[in-house]
């Protein structure tokens, strides 16, 4: 995988910010070049989860204090590439491109927030989001599912 095969900044999106694209983010933060700007936002605020932690530092990952916040929080507006998760974060996303030159796309990605029964049915819901989005960002980059990076 090259640097120019990849976008200078990307933006994912969810629903509230607060579990899916935080995921995302941060997977894809440890996955591509530090040379990339990633955020995530969503499209009404959230709180946060703590399934994220767990299901996180099962990956390595640090918690990590973090607040959800909006598409207009986000100090620029400007993306390369806007990856949404939900079908609500993908009308948002197509109405905030429409005069911008940004690649938007589609990830449906289950909120495992839905997800009833006990606490390890709970993580296991978590875990595979996580799991499938690890892969979505694999396979879209080109990345070996091998170690990467710090992984």
């Amino acid at each position: 995988m090259t640097d120019s095969a990849l976008s200078r900044s990307m933006l994912f999106v969810c629903g509230r910010n607060a579990v899916r694209s935080p995921v995302a983010e941060r997977l894809a933060r440890h996955l591509l070049p530090p040379s990339i700007f990633i955020a995530s936002a969503g499209v009404q605020l959230g709180e946060a989860d703590p399934f994220v932690d767990v299901i996180l530092a099962e990956e390595g990952f640090e918690p990590q204090e973090r607040r959800s916040r909006t598409l207009d929080e986000l100090e620029d507006d400007y993306f390369d590439l806007i990856v949404t998760l939900s079908p609500e974060a993908h009308h948002a996303a197509l109405d905030m491109t429409r005069t911008l030159a940004s690649d938007v796309e589609y990830w449906p990605t289950v909120d495992p927030t839905a997800t009833q029964g006990s606490r390890e049915q709970v993580l296991d819901a978590y875990r595979d989001m996580r799991d499938r989005l690890k892969s979505r960002i694999r396979e879209r980059f080109g990345l070996e599912t091998g170690r990467i990076g710090n992984e």
